[in-house]
């Protein structure tokens, strides 16, 4: 990955970067992550609790967009994850992860905030690489997911309260162990209206 191609692309939560051929390289310090619980507790355990720590490396994007990268990692600890994430602010935002969950499977899974977060977890996927996508079309986000590359399936439909410039950008993410590298590869950002936005295409 040519380092230019990511120059205005800034951190939140800064964490280090490595540039190798066609890969972004990101480090997840230890217990980090973006969630936003809503404070139930069940018999057995919580919700994770709340944490906006997780280092965001993104740029702005005004109007309509199609953000897709492969991601892949080692699936040490629970929850840990390569995500991708578009943001209003630390209240509004939406990721979509390649996560270790807590039924130890690897799976795409998204979470919308407005506030407090859901959680969705969605298909199981064998290996530890698999491709993210996020689309945009006005009001409207997709998130989508890919074994190849070229056919993408839909994880989520939804919405979120933003204004025109959101940003977007890549997420690795430690919620519960010690750290980690997440890898990300074959990256694209392009301004572009989708012409079915559930279908990603």
């Amino acid at each position: 990955m040519n380092q230019s191609a990511l120059e205005t692309f800034s951190w939140m939560n800064e964490s280090r970067v490595q540039f190798d051929s066609d890969r972004i390289i990101l480090h997840a310090p230890e217990k980090t992550d973006f969630f936003c619980p809503h404070g139930t507790e069940s018999e057995e355990g919580t919700l994770p609790e709340s944490l906006l720590n997780a280092p965001f490396y993104y740029t702005e994007v005004a109007g309509d967009f199609v953000m897709r990268v492969k991601v892949e990692h080692d699936f040490t600890s629970q929850y840990d994850s390569a995500s991708i994430m578009v943001m209003k602010d630390l209240d509004v935002w939406a990721k979509a992860c390649f996560e270790l969950t807590d039924f130890g499977t690897h799976a795409v899974v998204s979470v919308v905030t407005n506030s407090v977060s859901d959680d969705a977890n969605g298909c199981d996927i064998e290996g530890n690489s698999v491709w993210l996508q996020v689309a945009r079309t006005g009001p409207s986000f997709a998130f989508h997911y890919s074994l190849d590359g070229i056919r993408f399936f839909m994880m989520r439909y939804f919405s979120l309260p933003v204004e025109e410039t959101v940003k977007v950008g890549l997420l690795p993410q430690c919620p519960t162990g010690s750290g980690g590298d997440r890898i990300y590869s074959g990256f694209s950002l392009e301004k572009r209206t989708v012409k079915n936005i559930r279908a990603g295409q």
